[in-house]
């Protein structure tokens, strides 16, 4: 059976590129209709728009830094006027995310990724419960890692601020499931795309040798493992983290 998200309108942050375009994809192509959320870099905003539109997505342009509660409001209040109030929301922006021992790394960058991955989930979500809560339906997926179940380091920022996403995903799962709304993560493993491109070759090839399927995984794997939850088939399906790892994720 066809995931159908028709009628449904997904907001997946910064998802003109990279991986946040290709769930944005995967969620427009099941109906829903999708803006693109960026916060700088414009050109790479319209060219994203412009696939999605020749994809037959309904998609148009909203800039916002989901980290700051202000522009998240006129940003929701945005959408809600083009295409109706978000249903589905999917936090995918981030910022850079540098290896660093500790005795190199500054609060700051933990504070940088608690923003992007605690904060902003948060305040979007909270904005978004009260119409979520009136329909009795409402879908969100964060995107984890598997860097928090693999304990990579030198990553403590990263892994920590991914560690209480995690958390918070299950804590509001419980919270929110007698209102309709379901909230699980999807944690990928090493997606080899533009974000990765300097990594050094010996370090890819030591981790695809360590994957079980034995190959790269693929933003698609991602991006429908995401359309799944963000369906009506996973109604009975929250607060769950899905590994899309190809097995790679020790327990």
């Amino acid at each position: 059976m066809e995931f159908s998200l028709k009628g449904r309108t997904a907001l997946v942050t910064g998802n003109s590129a990279g991986l946040g375009k290709a769930i944005g994809l995967a969620l427009g192509q099941a109906g829903a209709q999708v803006p693109v959320n960026f916060t700088n870099n414009r050109e790479r905003a319209e060219r994203a728009v412009a696939e999605y539109q020749d994809a037959g997505i309904d998609s148009f342009l909203v800039q916002a830094d989901v980290t700051d509660a202000t522009e998240i409001t006129r940003m929701l209040d945005e959408i809600a006027q083009q295409s109706g109030p978000v249903d589905i929301l999917v936090p995918n922006a981030t910022g850079p995310q540098p290896q660093l021992p500790i005795e190199e790394t500054q609060w700051e960058l933990y504070q940088e990724m608690i923003d992007f991955f605690i904060k902003s989930p948060f305040l979007i979500t909270k904005a978004l419960v009260p119409h979520l809560k009136q329909q009795g339906w409402g879908r969100i997926v964060n995107i984890t890692s598997e860097v928090f179940h693999d304990s990579v380091a030198p990553f403590g920022a990263y892994v920590a601020a991914k560690g209480g996403q995690i958390g918070w995903t299950r804590t509001m799962a419980k919270e929110l499931a007698p209102f309709g709304i379901t909230v699980n993560s999807v944690a990928p493993g090493w997606i080899p795309n533009e974000r990765h491109l300097n990594d050094p070759e010996s370090a890819k090839q030591a981790y695809l040798a360590e994957i079980p399927v034995g190959r790269w995984g693929v933003e698609e794997d991602v991006a429908q493992a995401v359309r799944y939850l963000a369906s009506e088939q996973a109604s009975f399906v929250t607060g769950q983290t899905i590994c899309v790892n190809g097995g790679n994720t020790p327990w």
